[in-house]
């Protein structure tokens, strides 16, 4: 009698269970944004077929406008997911653009007379000290950081148009191309690449080369770790030995240091500065990256879905403007996409979490 020596199949373990690719995919913060990315795009591309909206001339002008927007939400969604928020950054751009221009005017014009890399260095010191004291007041004062840096957000706006005034009787300060150190500088951050016929700004590659820097720190690094771990459980992360007050104090000088980078690009762009560039961007930004499908409460966010929600900002800014719509028709845009963002990425968690 033949003995059948083969091993019996191993039974299945219950306590494994595979998932599924809708499964993955509903974890995926910016599932949303992907979405609404796809959706915005074939519809300015029936609207506005007519008016060259499927060209590279229009994918430039949408990436161009939504680089400097898009380096600010880079820091703002690391800031986010680690459960505080930051609206200084807008009031930082005008200010850190106006710090570098005063310091490069001339004597006789009011300024300091400065060439270009002291100015910037010194700028970035400014603003990156700004970014520590929103820091520091939110992790000693224990109060809202929505509370500090909206106090932050007034004082240096106000600074960013006081002072040039005083000094020179003027908001918008110009001539930066005149200034000794200007033309290496430039190349780095205000030269323009024609590719397909099409111009498309050197600061394209800045953002997306901090956002991929940004991703790998959050989904390949402890620092990421805890950046989840903070935004999850601000006291339970404190007591596995996370360094919490250190964390967001650095989280806060990030948001600044981009801060200061979208003004330096900006001021390279436009060969100057203006007290008012950057208003209303520390909004823009916190919306770009609530539609790429981070929590307002903290824990659970993506990088690439902020920039999919900067995507989306300029796609229908600029699909505005070929299609002849009234601007102000923009503003209800973003009303409407901000609840529904937020509706849908908690849908998505809901059915993530159940499955």
């Amino acid at each position: 009698m033949a003995v059948n020596t083969q091993p019996a199949p191993a039974a299945a373990d219950e306590r494994v269970r595979e998932i599924g690719v809708l499964s993955r995919l509903l974890t995926r913060p910016e599932l949303g944004a992907l979405v609404a990315l796809v959706v915005v795009w074939l519809f300015f591309a029936v609207v506005a077929a007519d008016n060259n909206f499927i060209s590279w001339a229009t994918v430039a002008a949408i990436l161009n406008r939504a680089a400097p927007l898009g380096i600010l939400a880079i820091a703002v969604a690391l800031l986010m997911i680690a459960g505080e928020f930051d609206l200084s950054v807008g009031s930082l751009v005008g200010f850190g653009g106006m710090a570098i221009m005063m310091l490069v005017t001339p004597v006789e014009a009011g300024g300091f007379g400065w060439t270009i890399l002291p100015a910037i260095g010194v700028a970035l010191l400014i603003t990156l000290a700004t970014g520590f004291f929103n820091g520091v007041l939110v992790v000693t004062t224990k109060l809202p950081s929505f509370i500090i840096t909206l106090g932050s957000l007034f004082v240096f706006r106000g600074l960013a148009v006081a002072v040039p005034r005083s000094a020179t009787n003027r908001t918008q300060l110009g001539g930066l191309d005149k200034v000794p150190g200007y033309g290496p500088v430039d190349a780095l951050l205000g030269t323009k690449l024609e590719l397909f016929g099409a111009k498309f700004d050197v600061a394209i590659l800045w953002w997306v080369g901090l956002t991929i820097v940004a991703t790998w720190v959050l989904m390949r690094t402890r620092v990421g770790n805890w950046i989840f771990g903070v935004g999850g459980d601000n006291v339970a992360a404190r007591n596995v030995g996370v360094p919490v007050s250190r964390l967001k104090i650095a989280l806060f000088m990030t948001t600044a240091f981009a801060a200061f980078l979208s003004a330096l690009i900006q001021a390279f762009q436009f060969n100057g500065a203006d007290s008012l560039r950057g208003t209303l961007k520390e909004f823009e930004a916190i919306i770009a990256v609530v539609i790429g499908g981070t929590l307002l409460t903290g824990g659970y966010g993506s990088v690439i879905g902020a920039l999919l929600g900067t995507l989306i900002f300029a796609m229908v800014q600029q699909g505005i403007i070929i299609t002849g719509v009234d601007g102000d028709w923009f503003k209800v845009f973003v009303g409407g996409i901000l609840v529904a963002a937020v509706i849908f990425n908690n849908f998505v968690r809901q059915q993530a979490t159940k499955r």
